[in-house]
């Protein structure tokens, strides 16, 4: 592996991560917000449910995805600042890196995240065509 596409790996993951914990952090914290600036005001409140009930269920579960995708950024960074801080040193060692917890922790998180984001598309498309 040379050292260009070694930096490159690197920077792609740390852009990944950045992007999933604050992706992750404006899902818990500012969902009505980012509701109102994608949709509008009109279609903002009725995103965020008409009766208290459903409003909690919705803050509820926006909070919990953008916890999952929080952690799954985190976890990327601290996998890749981890490894990556160990790949100059294993590449002049000659040594190739064993497979490790932090890759199939990453995979298994990019895996749920899809699957929430498949699970997102096809619950939106029923209640918009219904």
């Amino acid at each position: 592996m040379s050292s260009s596409s070694s930096s490159a790996f690197f920077v792609i993951c740390l852009l990944h991560s950045v992007i999933a914990i604050t992706c992750g952090a404006f899902m818990m914290f500012y969902m009505t917000e980012v509701y109102t600036f994608g949709h509008g005001i009109e279609t903002a409140q009725k995103l965020l449910g008409s009766t208290p009930h459903d409003q909690l269920l919705i803050r509820t579960s926006d909070s919990f995805s953008g916890l999952l995708l929080f952690a799954i950024g985190f976890f990327t960074a601290d996998g890749v600042v981890r490894e990556g801080s160990r790949v100059p040193e294993l590449l002049r060692q000659g040594v190739h890196a064993p497979p490790c917890f932090h890759g199939t922790l990453e995979t298994v998180g990019d895996v749920v995240l899809a699957l929430s984001w498949v699970f997102f598309l096809v619950y939106s498309w029923r209640e918009k065509y219904d």
